[in-house]
């Protein structure tokens, strides 16, 4: 009987010992994870940006040795550009300002047509070989680092550039379905320095000939000028330089009822208010929208810890408030846009801009853009010198491509109210969420449909908790998280996406990007360092029929 009793004690002592420590875990668990609840406004269209909102850059260093050009009639950076339709293709960065049209009279012996027939062949006949893809592909990475030391040194070469170029430039734009915006030459000057137009004027007639339809800007962040070239310009003269750049559009045909965007500025700093109050004074009724442009940080001296850090992230609302507040008092109504816009300047930070880690900083710029009254963001750079592009020196997309993809399919623009309430007082709001109509051209959503997206900056997980109202709706997520585990995850230049790591099937054809459907009444739970799509099918949103 001793020996039974001694069992039974054992027993006993082990079951409470397991639950203990299965209490402890659990303890332990729930410190592990952050709960959060979010409000969601149905009601409110609290403002609805551009369809081309997220849109994309070529940077003009991509020009300044001509051959390179054709790495655009690659079929693959084709299809990775129409699928991010529709959206602007800006053609422009500091290069803008050091080059010239040099006309030699050569002309594409097949016009393009607007028939879908014709551009079709034309779209086809332009495609570039593979042996000569692979060999640009190579050279551009040499090509890469000179213009990085040329940026490095702050000594910029001029570039002339011919009819070739332009039309590369357009039948790119053109095939991929891209509305192009030409960046002119703005530090071509006469004696009295005002703006030489001879140049730009040159170019117009050219592509007015060819019946190419596109927009325009003149210059690239006039407040660095007098760094870059040993030339000043004023808020004002900029003004009347952007005033007779509009006077010559009107006498086009063409161009007449065209875009013309400006002055792509810096992030408001000292004198660039000046520069950018004065410009708006004198310039305003001659642009379509105010431009300025937007770093975070500074990539050579930057850190994994920046791109997570909640305090940086802020700073973008109080640029983006200053920009809104000089444009409304000078030029009520004008539509203000972040014409260039990555993680960090001086070309990017070098095994960060071009990782998983720098998704945070571009949902959460896309997110706070569009809430704060943005009407698109350009994203430096599609192809270009520097570390922040979209796709690698092979021409494969890398994590912010498809962060960007995901985001052109499931969001629209029309944006929602949502509101972050943390659960345990005191807590830093390491997530971030936003919310949007579902994009209403998805034929997979039923109307209504919302999409809420967050981030979540820290390493736990991290559970949502909505309204009692949605609590039962069907949610399909998205969920992003790095390629790889452990400490180096967030530098991968690889992504998965609910679990299933993306890559395109081959050059002409992109991955099914499925959602996981999440069972109705399921807590939503977002793994750490990890970034989401949610759409919630039942939404019913009245706003968003």
């Amino acid at each position: 009987m001793k020996s039974a009793s001694t069992a039974v004690s054992t027993v006993v002592a082990l079951v409470l010992f397991r639950a203990l420590c299965a209490e402890v875990k659990i303890v332990i668990s729930v410190e592990d994870v952050q709960s959060i609840r979010v409000d969601l406004d149905l009601s409110n269209v609290v403002r609805r940006v551009d369809e081309r909102f997220l849109s994309v850059a070529i940077d003009a260093s991509l020009i300044a040795e001509e051959k390179f050009m054709n790495l655009l009639n690659s079929p693959k950076l084709r299809t990775l550009a129409k699928a991010l339709i529709p959206a602007f293709l800006r053609f422009g960065g500091t290069k803008q300002d050091f080059m010239k049209f040099n006309p030699r009279g050569r002309y594409f012996q097949a016009r393009e047509n607007s028939s879908s027939a014709v551009l079709g062949n034309v779209c086809k006949r332009l495609e570039l070989p593979p042996l000569l893809e692979n060999r640009l592909k190579q050279e551009w990475v040499l090509q890469s680092k000179t213009l990085l030391q040329e940026e490095l040194e702050g000594k910029y070469k001029n570039t002339k550039f011919s009819e070739y170029a332009v039309d590369l430039l357009y039948a790119f734009a053109n095939c991929s379905g891209l509305d192009l915006i030409f960046g002119l030459n703005a530090l071509l000057r006469t004696s009295e320095n005002t703006w030489d137009s001879a140049n730009a004027e040159l170019l117009l007639k050219y592509c007015e000939s060819r019946e190419y339809v596109m927009s325009w800007e003149l210059g690239n962040e006039p407040n660095s000028y007098e760094k870059k070239a040993g030339i000043r310009v004023d808020g004002y003269q900029l003004g009347q330089d952007f005033v007779h750049l509009h006077q010559i559009l009107q006498e086009s045909a063409l161009y007449s009822s065209t875009g013309l965007y400006g002055p792509d500025i810096g992030q408001p700093r000292d004198h660039r208010k000046n520069l950018l109050t004065g410009f708006l004074e004198s310039g305003a009724e001659a642009i379509t929208a105010c431009t300025w442009h937007h770093y975070y940080v500074n990539g050579r001296d930057t850190s994994l810890e920046d791109f997570l850090d909640p305090h940086v992230l802020d700073t973008l609302a109080t640029k983006i408030n200053e920009v809104l507040e000089t444009t409304e008092s000078v030029s009520p109504g004008k539509k203000v846009w972040l014409g260039e816009t990555s993680s960090a300047y001086g070309g990017g930070a070098i095994g960060l801009s071009d990782t998983f880690v720098a998704g945070f900083m571009w949902l959460d710029k896309l997110g706070l853009a569009a809430k704060l009254g943005l009407d698109v963001v350009i994203r430096q750079v599609l192809i270009g010198s520097g570390t922040y592009h979209l796709v690698d020196d092979n021409l494969d997309p890398l994590p912010d491509y498809w962060l960007s993809l995901l985001y052109k399919r499931l969001v629209g623009p029309e944006v929602l109210k949502a509101e972050v309430h943390t659960l345990n007082s005191g807590q830093k709001k390491p997530i971030r969420v936003y919310l949007h109509c579902t994009n209403r051209k998805s034929t997979l959503y039923r109307e209504g449909a919302v999409t809420l997206f967050a981030l979540n900056l820290n390493k736990n997980e991290a559970t949502i908790g909505l309204p009692a109202h949605m609590a039962n709706s069907t949610i399909e997520a998205f969920v992003l998280q790095s390629a790889e585990a452990g400490e180096q995850s967030l530098y991968s230049r690889s992504v998965k996406l609910n679990g299933q790591v993306l890559k395109m099937v081959d050059d002409r054809t992109l991955p099914p990007l499925e959602g996981r459907e999440l069972p109705p009444g399921a807590h939503i739970t977002l793994p750490g360092f990890s970034f989401a799509f949610y759409v919630l099918t039942d939404a019913r949103a009245p706003v968003c029929k």
